[in-house]
């Protein structure tokens, strides 16, 4: 009988797998073939194995890659320009106008692989995003490696992509049609909020998501003045015009909730709503804090996002994970509430879960695609390591993610990156920061 050839065996000290919560296998290794999950064996065995590569991770956590629920990654050019503001003021005074000025095929794909390079550095390998320029962004998926769920943004005024939300939806389908086929990109269908969505717009995107089979991802209920608003405008909260506009399903992803009464979060997780939460964006803008625990025991799928570089001024999913568990103490009082290994579900088969790829990724399971992140915990600042599942969300930093994996195919290779040009990237930065100074 012959043996098994393997693509890739990685052994590492502690393997995080997300299948239980809390659940580490320790001196294990992962045996790669045809970018799946083929083997998890115990390291005695792992000399009888058969290899093309092998990598050794003696002080190492391996785990699901991260997966950043909610994110506009071109913005990552517009970091900084525009910050301690009010959410609205921030967008009508400062984002949209430079957006207006700036934004278009270039802008998104070069915004895009520095925001991919940042996030594959700390350990994300699956982006659901939202902007303009669809194809530039889909083929910044391509080129970065990373999982891509490719956001076609839906308003009701015109930006320099498209006039009206007519515009937008046709646009954004044609261009999801150029990349059919393409297993890492997904596009996902995203009315941007319902401020800036009309309930005929919000109809259409229902109708054309069951007809097409794809995802839904907007911003919801993000602030108070965007409940106060709609209470005085429409005499309704946004959820419930939602919810009778059929908005409401699983195939939703909505994306910051921050603002939602225990009746909602019944409501959420009576239609299956998956929900993105951005814990340092909402902090920043100071929108609130969301009632993630409440969600969760509601058994709601909720995942976590950085949202944009230009809100957030990091994209970086571990900063985000650990502000995800000690804001929902704060918040509650307890500090019980999102625990590390509650914590990093949300941040890996949540995720997973809410964009309907948890048979894929999302954890370390036989069968499942080797999407895959090491990280170090030699250094001093995670000495010494009682708990590895604590210390990834408590302790560790991004700047320790070693290697990374998407579908088996080695996108950071020992801190460096394997598909994106770094130079490159800081030089093509430099030159839209110089531009955007011009204009």
């Amino acid at each position: 009988m012959s043996q098994t050839q393997y693509d890739t065996l990685v052994s590492a000290r502690w393997i995080i797998t997300v299948e239980q919560d809390g659940e580490v296998l320790e001196n294990h290794a992962i045996a790669i073939k045809d970018g799946q999950i083929a083997a998890i064996i115990p390291a005695s065995q792992c000399a009888s194995i058969s290899a093309n590569q092998r990598l050794e991770l003696g002080h190492h956590v391996l785990m699901p890659g991260l997966i950043n629920l909610h994110g506009h990654s071109a913005m990552t050019l517009l970091r900084g320009l525009a910050d301690d503001k009010a959410l609205m003021d921030w967008l009508n005074n400062h984002i949209w106008p430079a957006e207006g000025k700036h934004v278009q095929d270039d802008f998104v794909f070069d915004g895009s692989c520095l925001a991919m390079a940042e996030m594959i550095r700390g350990g994300t390998t699956t982006i659901n995003d939202m902007y303009f320029y669809h194809a530039a962004m889909a083929r910044a998926g391509l080129a970065s490696g990373m999982r891509t769920f490719v956001g076609c943004s839906i308003l009701e005024f015109p930006t320099n992509y498209a006039s009206h939300a007519d515009e937008y939806i046709s646009k954004g389908m044609a261009e999801r049609a150029e990349f059919l086929g393409e297993e890492l990109i997904t596009f996902t269908l995203a009315p941007h909020a319902p401020y800036t969505v009309s309930d005929a717009t919000f109809r259409k995107v229902v109708e054309l998501a069951d007809k097409q089979d794809m995802r839904i991802h907007c911003h919801i209920h993000e602030t108070a003045d965007e409940v106060n608003n709609s209470v005085k405008e429409l005499q309704q909260r946004p959820l419930a015009r939602l919810q009778q506009l059929g908005l409401l399903s699983p195939r939703l992803i909505a994306a910051h909730m921050v603002h939602l009464n225990a009746e909602e979060i019944d409501i959420v997780a009576r239609h299956g709503v998956s929900v993105a939460h951005n814990p340092a964006s909402n902090m920043k803008l100071a929108s609130g804090i969301a009632p993630v625990q409440q969600l969760l025991a509601a058994g709601v799928a909720v995942g976590i996002g950085t949202d944009g570089a230009a809100s957030n001024n990091k994209l970086d999913m571990m900063a985000e994970t650990r502000l995800a568990a000690l804001l929902a103490k704060v918040g509650t009082l307890d500090p019980t509430a999102v625990p590390a290994a509650t914590a990093i579900r949300m941040a890996t088969l949540n995720g997973a879960r809410a964009l309907g790829i948890a048979d894929k990724v999302g954890s370390v399971k036989v069968g499942k695609q080797a999407d895959l992140i090491a990280i170090d915990l030699s250094a001093l600042e995670t000495a010494p390591a009682f708990d590895p599942v604590s210390h990834v969300v408590y302790a560790a930093g991004r700047e320790q993610v070693s290697h990374v994996w998407v579908k088996g195919r080695c996108l950071l290779d020992a801190r460096q990156l394997q598909t994106l040009d770094e130079a490159a990237l800081k030089a093509r930065g430099e030159d839209w920061r110089n531009r955007i100074l011009a204009r």
